[in-house]
C-alpha cells in the first residue's frame, strides 16, 4: 500500500505540536504552582521540599507505568488510539487537580495525570516519523518540540496573570486537552502501521524488547541517553530556589527560572532537530548538546549560580538550551525499532527516562546525607557528573539512525 507523503506543516505535525504543548503545560505545571498550592493546602514551609519531591516521584511513577501501557496499546491498537486515550485521561485528572483539598488526593491525581501524560509525545513522534519522508523527520520533530515546550511558558504566564490562582491553571490545562480531542478526529492512522498489522505480525509485545541481548541493550541505551535532560529539569531547575538559597542569592523566583529554562529549551530542541538534519547525524548532534550542557553545569556550580539573580537566570537558560534534546532522542528511539515495536519503544523510553527521576533524586539524597558528602551542592554536582557520563557512553555505543528506512519489523 502506497504511503501518502505528508509535509512538515501537515495536520499530523500540527496536532502533534498542539498535543505536546498541552502535555508539557500539564507536566511542568506542578513545579510552577507547587509553593502556592502547598501554602493553600496547609503544608509547612520546612516540609515543602520533601512533599514536593514525593509528589514529583509519584507523578514520574505514573509516567513510567503509563509509558509501557500506552506503548503496547500504540502497537496493538494504533497510534491514534493512544493520542485519544492519553489526552482524555490526563485532561480529566488535571481538571480534578483544581478541586483538591488535601495532599493525599493531590498526590493520587498527579499519579493519574502521569499515567495519561505518558502517551502523548511518543505517539506523536511515532506517527509523524511513519507519515513523513525520512529527510523531513528531524524538521518535523523540531516543530513539535518548539510548539510543545511553549506550554510551560504559557503555564507560567497563566499562573501570574491569574494572580497565582493555581486551581485556575489546572482547569485551563484540562480544558485545553479536551478541546484538542476534537481536532484529533481528523488525524489518519499510519499506512505503514496498518500494512504491518494486516500482515498478522506480532504487535506490541513488550517482552520482545527484553528477550534478546542486542535489542535490550538498544532499548536500555536509548533510555540512558535521556537522563541528563531530567537531571536538569527535575532536579536543578525544579529545586533551583533551594540552590539559590545555598548560593547566597536572594529574590530568586523558581517558576520564573523554569519558564526561562523552557524558553531556551525551545531553541535548543529546534536547533537540535535542524542541526541533526544539516549534519545528517543524530549521534553527533547529541554529543554537541551534551558538551553545551556540561559547560553550563560547570558554570552553575563553580560560579555558584553566577552570584546574582540575573546571572542565575541566564545560567538556567543555558542549561535549558543544552537539555534541548528531548524530541531528538525520542525520534532516534522511534527510528531504532521496527513498526511492530516502534510505539512500544518510542512511548515507553521517554517515560522510563522520566521514571528514573525518583532514582536520581534518591541518589542525590543519599549523597547529601551526613554520613556521605554532607553537602546539598556537592551532592548535586557529583550526581550530575555520574548522569552525564552515562549519557555520553550510551550515545557513543548507539548506532546512527539518521535517514533510516522505517519500513521494517522486529522478529
Amino acid at each position: 500500500m502506497q504511503q501518502k507523503q505528508y509535509g512538515i506543516f501537515s495536520l499530523p505535525v500540527i496536532v502533534g505540536s498542539l498535543g505536546f504543548f498541552v502535555d508539557i503545560y500539564d507536566l511542568l505545571l506542578f513545579s510552577i504552582v507547587r509553593k502556592s498550592s502547598f501554602l493553600e493546602l496547609g503544608v509547612a514551609k520546612d516540609a515543602m521540599k520533601n512533599v514536593g519531591e514525593n509528589i514529583i516521584s509519584w507523578q514520574m511513577l505514573g509516567l513510567t507505568i503509563g509509558g509501557i501501557i500506552w506503548g503496547i496499546i500504540g502497537d496493538k491498537k494504533g497510534r491514534k488510539e493512544v493520542l485519544f486515550g492519553s489526552i482524555l485521561l490526563y485532561s480529566l485528572a488535571t481538571i480534578a487537580n483544581g478541586f483538591v483539598q488535601d495532599i493525599n488526593t493531590y498526590t493520587l491525581l498527579r499519579f493519574i495525570a502521569g499515567l495519561g501524560l505518558a502517551g502523548e509525545l511518543g505517539a506523536s513522534i511515532t506517527l509523524t516519523s511513519e507519515l513523513l519522508p525520512k529527510e523531513k523527520r528531524g524538521i518535523a520533530a523540531a516543530i513539535i518540540a518548539t510548539s510543545g515546550v511553549m506550554g510551560t511558558i504559557a503555564a507560567y504566564f497563566v499562573f501570574y496573570l491569574s494572580d497565582e490562582n493555581w486551581r485556575l491553571c489546572y482547569f485551563l490545562g484540562g480544558g485545553m486537552g479536551i478541546a484538542l480531542l476534537f481536532l484529533r478526529v481528523r488525524v489518519l492512522e499510519s499506512t505503514m502501521y496498518d500494512t504491518v498489522k494486516k500482515a498478522h505480525v506480532k504487535m506490541g509485545n513488550f517482552l520482545m524488547l527484553l528477550n534478546t541481548r542486542e535489542r535490550f541493550l538498544r532499548y536500555f541505551k536509548a533510555i540512558l541517553i535521556g537522563l541528563p535532560v531530567w537531571y536538569v529539569i527535575g532536579m536543578l531547575i525544579s529545586f533551583s530556589d533551594e540552590f539559590a538559597t545555598r548560593f547566597g542569592i536572594t529574590g530568586f523566583d523558581q517558576p520564573k527560572a523554569l519558564m526561562l529554562q523552557y524558553v531556551a529549551l525551545v531553541f535548543g530542541d529546534m536547533t537540535a532537530g535542524i542541526l541533526s538534519n544539516y549534519i545528517k547525524s543524530r549521534k553527533k548532534t547529541l554529543l554537541i548538546f551534551y558538551a553545551i550542557l556540561s559547560f553550563f553545569l560547570l558554570l552553575f556550580f563553580t560560579l555558584k549560580g553566577g552570584g546574582s539573580t540575573f546571572n542565575m537566570y541566564l545560567i538556567c537558560m543555558g542549561l535549558g538550551f543544552g537539555a534541548g534534546i528531548s524530541v531528538l532522542y525520542i525520534t532516534m528511539s522511534a527510528e531504532q525499532f521496527g513498526t511492530n515495536l516502534r510505539a512500544t519503544a518510542a512511548i515507553s523510553i521517554p517515560n522510563l527516562v522520566r521514571g528514573f527521576l525518583p532514582l536520581i533524586l534518591l541518589l542525590f539524597k543519599f549523597l547529601r546525607s551526613p554520613n556521605i558528602l554532607n553537602s546539598y551542592v556537592t551532592a548535586a554536582w557529583v550526581t550530575g557528573i555520574f548522569i552525564l557520563m552515562i549519557g555520553f557512553i550510551s550515545v557513543l555505543l548507539t548506532t546512527e539512525t539518521f535517514g533510516k528506512d522505517l519500513d521494517f519489523i522486529e522478529t
